[in-house]
């Protein structure tokens, strides 16, 4: 019989410990909170027995299906849907509104630096404007791998927290990356300023079900096939159920004000064996393997024609963002477990059954 996967509805008394610095009443809001990890965000904190959340989505009618089926599994939960848009300062007041816990995962994915930088940056200020004056237990601001820069990192060196963040943006001309460290930056300056707790968590790469596609970190399909980049290297995937509970975990923990946490499994595939797992039980689609000093030399090949031509290209390709990518860096996940107890309940073999499973369901249904 099949092992069951860990579902975060199946909270145990992991962590009783460790005291929390919220009441099960206080009201928390979610940004973001219909997206693919916030409405497991949602699901957790239900599960743990809170019962006061302001659940913030673009639309109550547009992809909220999820996120209103984890709501009804908790009928005696107190859960509002409030539709709003954080660029707005009058429906960031709106949402922040007596909140004493804030999970903000809502962030611009947009491919301009303009559009990731109104949907990010300027969304953020006005929800910590929102939030500066009142009494906040903790802004927790959910972030991403993609801030640092492993340009200077050997090959297999470990990134962790005390990695240096992306500087050289226009080099590695990727909006998501900039828009987030400018994030991380204005929640850090408005904690100093308003003396507002704050955690910063720093997921890799997301995967379960639900996301169909894979990971770019594991490669890309630009020239028509898809090229797996760096076929030992160890991808930094964390199970979104979780990566959901280290977040929560982040945010109610007594002790973590002021910390920045990365969020990463313990059992890292590398990108041969998920390949191996996605084509057998997923589609048998064709790929080429990419070493990862190929890649990088065509990603400075490719950077010295842009230049050579002033602009004729874009830099889509660039030794930056190979590196940051593709590289084959290790990974910790060391502080978050010290600092909050969290420990990935759901190993990869587990995870990656079920999210092998939806992928194979999505792209049947869509033939």
């Amino acid at each position: 019989m099949p092992q069951k996967v860990v579902r975060p509805d199946v909270v145990d008394a992991m962590n009783t410990e460790r005291r929390r610095i919220t009441d099960p009443d206080d009201l928390i809001l979610i940004t973001g909170s219909n997206g693919f990890i916030g409405t497991h965000v949602v699901l957790t904190l239900l599960s743990m027995g809170f019962t006061n959340l302001r659940c913030l989505v673009r639309s109550s009618t547009h992809r909220t299906e999820a996120l209103r089926r984890a709501i009804d599994r908790f009928p005696d939960a107190k859960v509002e849907l409030v539709e709003g848009n954080l660029r707005s300062r009058r429906d960031a007041d709106t949402a922040a509104r007596g909140a004493r816990l804030v999970f903000h995962l809502a962030a611009g994915i947009e491919k301009s630096f303009a559009g990731c930088v109104m949907n990010t940056v300027v969304a953020t200020r006005n929800l910590l404007d929102a939030v500066s004056q009142s009494n906040l237990k903790r802004f927790v601001n959910i972030s991403s791998f993609a801030v640092y820069s492993n340009f200077d990192l050997k090959r297999s060196a470990v990134l962790d927290e005390s990695c240096p963040l992306e500087q050289h943006h226009v080099e590695r001309n990727e909006p998501y990356s900039y828009a987030k460290v400018k994030q991380d930056e204005l929640v850090v300056q408005y904690a100093k300023t308003y003396n507002m707790p704050y955690v910063i968590l720093r997921p890799g790469a997301v995967y379960g079900p639900g996301k169909a596609e894979i990971s770019g970190r594991v490669g890309i399909g630009t020239f028509g096939i898809f090229m797996q980049l760096g076929k030992r290297n160890r991808i930094p995937f964390t199970y979104v159920a979780n990566c959901a509970e280290a977040i929560v975990l982040a945010g109610i923990t007594e002790g973590a004000d002021g910390q920045v946490f990365n969020v990463v499994d313990d059992d890292l595939p590398t990108g041969r064996m998920f390949m191996k797992g996605y084509t057998k039980d997923v589609t048998g689609m064709r790929y080429v393997s990419v070493p990862y000093p190929f890649f990088y030399a065509f990603s400075y090949l490719w950077e010295r024609y842009v230049r050579w031509s002033e602009g004729q290209l874009p830099m889509a390709f660039n030794r930056r963002r190979c590196a940051a990518y593709w590289k084959g860096n290790r990974y910790s996940n060391a502080k978050l477990k010290q600092l909050v107890g969290w420990t990935p309940r759901v190993s990869f073999q587990e995870g990656s059954r079920a999210y092998f499973e939806d992928a194979r369901k999505r792209r049947m249904a869509s033939c």
